[in-house]
């Protein structure tokens, strides 16, 4: 006979724990088993008050929140909180049961501003350690990227550099003037570079920035990450400007590395985008083998690089008419 379920059926007593109902092949079952967060409280205890007002969030809870967010690809906390209201696993994983109320998604924005960048580089640098005790990271052996990430501002918020400067320069001019210097501004617009580049009004720090040539800038941040090449473990990571050059970055972010993992770098491995003279020098100094492929040849070269020979054996360069280019 064809069955039916009562849906609107309540239960009274509900027994066991929520561990229970999780698969042990899901990832924050799995996490759970390697995670321990007990030294946590130690470690952010001086940004509360020992004896005044109330108990707030329990340190474990939010990070517990964030990686949970992180594992499941959960971006934003509102989301987040939203999904954790239905989600068991989520529920189970940060310590709350059935019947209790979870933070608002605003507390976990009040917490990374109580806590700071600098605590949260600690605790980063303490699980980069345990990875390298557990003998899933050595160190040794990295490869460094950097990824444009779209800041969340609407084109609204984004500004003209330059239009403060003509406002200034024509504030006592005739309006026939000043029409045509607006007019010229306007068409400066249309650049993307130098003073003429657009800003964002609401965050600064989200600048005009694109990953190809035949893209448009958008307001952007950039990360900058090197991977250890055992299991992919993350070494270090550093965010910044959209319009920083990957360049500028490599040499900080691998000594970062180094000094977290505390085993020195050997080989490096990163994009033509890195493939400057000065990255090249600093890789060498610090006695670190560089597998950086060259930038492409420059199209307006008078002379073609190609019509150039290395010699491998000598470690020199001829140049089409036989001279040698030493280092």
């Amino acid at each position: 006979m064809l069955g039916r379920k009562d849906r609107g059926q309540l239960e009274l007593f509900i027994t066991g724990s929520l561990r229970q109902l999780i698969p042990d092949d899901h990832v924050l079952a799995r996490v759970d088993r390697v995670l321990d967060l007990s030294w946590l409280a130690g470690e952010v205890g001086d940004a509360y008050c020992a004896d005044n007002g109330r108990p707030g969030i329990d340190p474990e809870v939010a990070v517990r929140l964030m990686v949970a967010g992180f594992l499941l690809g959960i971006v934003h906390d509102r989301r987040l909180m939203r999904e954790a209201q239905v989600n068991l696993a989520i529920r189970w994983f940060a310590g709350y049961g059935l019947h209790e109320v979870l933070p608002d998604h605003s507390s976990l924005t009040r917490i990374r501003q109580r806590w700071g960048a600098e605590r949260f580089r600690r605790i980063f640098e303490r699980t980069v350690r345990a990875c390298v005790a557990a003998g899933i990271a050595r160190g040794e052996v990295v490869h460094v990227d950097a990824s444009l990430i779209r800041a969340n501002v609407s084109w609204e918020s984004l500004a003209v550099r330059h239009a403060e400067a003509v406002e200034a320069e024509n504030a006592d001019a005739d309006p026939e003037a000043q029409a045509q210097a607006q007019a010229q501004a306007q068409r400066r617009n249309g650049r993307q570079t130098g003073k003429y580049k657009k800003v964002c009004t609401t965050d600064p720090d989200a600048s005009m920035a694109t990953n190809g040539r035949n893209r448009r800038l958008e307001p952007s941040y950039k990360q900058h990450g090197v991977v250890d090449d055992v299991c992919g473990v993350v070494l270090d990571v550093e965010v910044t400007t959209g319009e920083t050059n990957e360049g500028q970055e490599l040499l900080a972010r691998l000594d970062a590395a180094a000094q977290t993992a505390g085993s020195a770098i050997r080989i490096a491995t990163a994009d033509a985008g890195y493939a400057y003279a000065k990255v090249f020098a600093g890789l060498e100094a610090r006695e670190i083998e560089a597998i950086i492929p060259t930038k492409a040849e420059p199209v307006r070269s008078k002379v073609p690089l190609r019509r150039f020979r290395y010699d491998a054996k000598h470690d020199h360069v001829k140049c089409p008419r036989g001279k040698i280019l030493r280092p």
